[in-house]
Order: C-alpha cells, then sequence, then structure tokens
C-alpha cells in the first residue's frame, strides 16, 4: 500500500493502520556488499518502527553520504539523502518546522564525525528531537578503505600504508560532551539487542545517540570481534542493565569498581558478588560515570554496551515551536509582503 493511500486510510479512521516489518520494506534493491552488517540493521529498524505507532508518512530518515546513506531508499518512507555531513542540519530545519514527525538521522563514522561533526555537535547540544544513528565501521567503505575518524593508531589503509598517526575519537564521548540526552552503543551481530536499544532511542524524546558497530566485510573484517566473537565477548564486553552491578565474564565472576577516581577490574566468586562494585545508572544529569564508560575501550578492559545516558530535557523544536506561538498569539500571523516591506528599506541607485 503506498504512503498515500496509508494517510488517507488513516484520516478516515479513528484508529491507526497496524503496521509490520513488509509495511516499512521499499521496492528497491538493498545493494551493499554480501555480510555487510548494514542488512541486520536495516532489518532491525524495519522491525523497530511499527512498534512506535507512528504512521508511515510521519516517519522520515535522512542521511548524508556513505554506504549507510542509502538508507533512506530501503525504507517505505518519507526522507532524504542529502549531502555529506549535513543531514543533521537539514534534519534540525524539518524537525523544527514539523514537529510532529519522527525523525531519524542516519550517518556513519565518516559521514558524521569527519566532515559532518560540527553539524552532529550542535543538533546534540541544541536537544534537537531527532534519532540519530551512527554506522561505525572504523572506515571508509564507500571510497574503498580510507582510515576515518574512528580507526585506530597505526592502522595501516590505501591511505596511511605506513599506519596512521591519527588519535581515534570516540564517539560515544563526543556526545557526552555535546550533551546528548540519549546515549547508547549496540553491535549489528546482536539483533535483540539492537532493538531493544532502537526502540529506546525510537521513544526518546530528545536528541538520541546510538553508535552501532557495524563491520565491513570487504575492507575492515571482524574490527570488532571483542564484542562479535561467540568465544570471547563474555570476556571482553559488558552488558549495561540499568540498576544492576557491573558484571561480566563467562562465569560472571568479574566485575568493575572505582579505585579513587579510576575503574578497576575485580574477580570474586560468583556467588558472593562484592558491595562495592559500580551500579549502573543512565538517569544521571552529571556526565562522569557515563564518560568513565565511554573511555573503556583499552584492552585491559571489557567494551560496554547498552544506554549510558538517558535524561530529559525540554527540547529545541518545542522550544521553537513555543517561541512562535507566543509571537503569533501577540503579533497575529506575519505576512511575507509586510515583512518584506517593514522596517529599515532603502533604495539603491
Amino acid at each position: 500500500m503506498s504512503l498515500e493511500a496509508v494517510k488517507a486510510k488513516n484520516d478516515n479512521n479513528s484508529a491507526p493502520i497496524k503496521l509490520n516489518r513488509k509495511d516499512f520494506i521499499s521496492d528497491q534493491d538493498v545493494r551493499w556488499c554480501p555480510g555487510c552488517g548494514d542488512y541486520a540493521i536495516l532489518a532491525t529498524l524495519q522491525n523497530v518502527l511499527p512498534k512506535m505507532d507512528v504512521p508511515r508518512e510521519k516517519q522520515i530518515f535522512i542521511s548524508g553520504i556513505g554506504c549507510s546513506s542509502r538508507f533512506p531508499y530501503y525504507m517505505e518512507t518519507f526522507g532524504f539523502h542529502t549531502i555529506h555531513g549535513r543531514a543533521p542540519t537539514i534534519a534540525t530545519g524539518l524537525k523544527s518546522h514539523r514537529p510532529d514527525l519522527t525523525v531519524w538521522v542516519i550517518t556513519g563514522d565518516g559521514d558524521g564525525l569527519s566532515i559532518g561533526g560540527n553539524h552532529l555537535i550542535h543538533a546534540l547540544r541544541r536537544n534537537v528531537d531527532l534519532k540519530i544513528i551512527l554506522f561505525n565501521n572504523r572506515i571508509y567503505g564507500l571510497t574503498k578503505g580510507q582510515y576515518s575518524p574512528t580507526s585506530e593508531f597505526g592502522k595501516k589503509t590505501k591511505s596511511s600504508p605506513f599506519g596512521s598517526v591519527d588519535y581515534p575519537l570516540h564517539p560515544l564521548t563526543l556526545a557526552l560532551g555535546s550533551e546528548a540526552t540519549f546515549i547508547a552503543r549496540t553491535h549489528d551481530t546482536d539483533v535483540k539487542h539492537m532493538m531493544q536499544i532502537l526502540e529506546a532511542a525510537g521513544k526518546h524524546k530528545g536528541s538520541a545517540f546510538v553508535e552501532i558497530y557495524q563491520n565491513c566485510v570487504i575492507f575492515n573484517d571482524n574490527a570488532f570481534s571483542e564484542v562479535s566473537d561467540k568465544q570471547h565477548r563474555d570476556d571482553r564486553s559488558i552488558q549495561l542493565i540499568e540498576g544492576e552491578p557491573l558484571i561480566f565474564g563467562k562465569d560472571k565472576n568479574k566485575g568493575i569498581r572505582l579505585n579513587g577516581f579510576k575503574p578497576e577490574i575485580v574477580e570474586f566468586d560468583s556467588q558472593q558478588v562484592p558491595e562495592n562494585l559500580l551500579t549502573h545508572q543512565s538517569d544521571l544529569e552529571d556526565t562522569a560515570y557515563a564518560y568513565m564508560l565511554s573511555r573503556m575501550e583499552s584492552p585491559e578492559f571489557p567494551i560496554p554496551i547498552g544506554i549510558f545516558r538517558q535524561i530529559r530535557r525540554p527540547t529545541y523544536d518545542e522550544m521553537v515551536q513555543s517561541q512562535v506561538d507566543n509571537a503569533i498569539q501577540e503579533s497575529g500571523r506575519g505576512k511575507i509582503d509586510r515583512i518584506l516591506n517593514s522596517g529599515d528599506t532603502w533604495i539603491v541607485e
């Protein structure tokens, strides 16, 4: 059923049409490399959107440039395939004008953190009600394998044959510094977890930023084997569960506690969990705890997976709309002709 038909049917019925995944699959051939992690993310989001109870014509996908940015073509919704790095800016304009829409931004580590870094920062700090999904594969895939802002130090690629001398950027640390109100991490090989995170991001009111560890099988295969390899992921990753202590390991016998201001790993009998382990809290206004988690990417620590921060603040679009409503109430609706021909005007001869 077309978007127009769905809208017309919704308009004629008091109850919205119940949607399922098939309703969000477009007629476009999906063109990613075989084995690309993008397929799993696409299928997961198509399963998540029906849970939002938002009509398709009010779900918008906006992307920049990169492999991930083909996303809008594959969603049976409205959307824009925009220019390199500028998707957050265009999404901000749309959301400010149409606050009734649910706006998703699809970007990658190159598109969002290099040329688009400035645009991403300001969308997050303004707390625009956007759901920004960053596909992080630590490589430029569309342009055939150059190192990206998240590539590890010493990474050898076509553009760094002797090894990259750039220190990698930490996406979640950047999001915390920008005061995003929802920050999370998941990965493409755990569909159940990814679905939970994307659903939570979709329902969040404010700037939601989700980093997805996404495998590029062609140019950077197994970049995130720590969390995807079944043999090692229990010892190399830690699930962030609200209100639960930070425990990991195959035998659930390792945890994280503070030693002064620094985290440290402690081993214990799984039947006797120490009381001094850190307990996960995502609803803290202060970002110090979430910042510490965002830096736990060194080999000595497990990689945190889950929701790092989730708080509520007034959104940019809510506040802009409030100003517009107040101005209309005080001065009436403006007329473009009156605006253009009032105030200070002059003639250039």
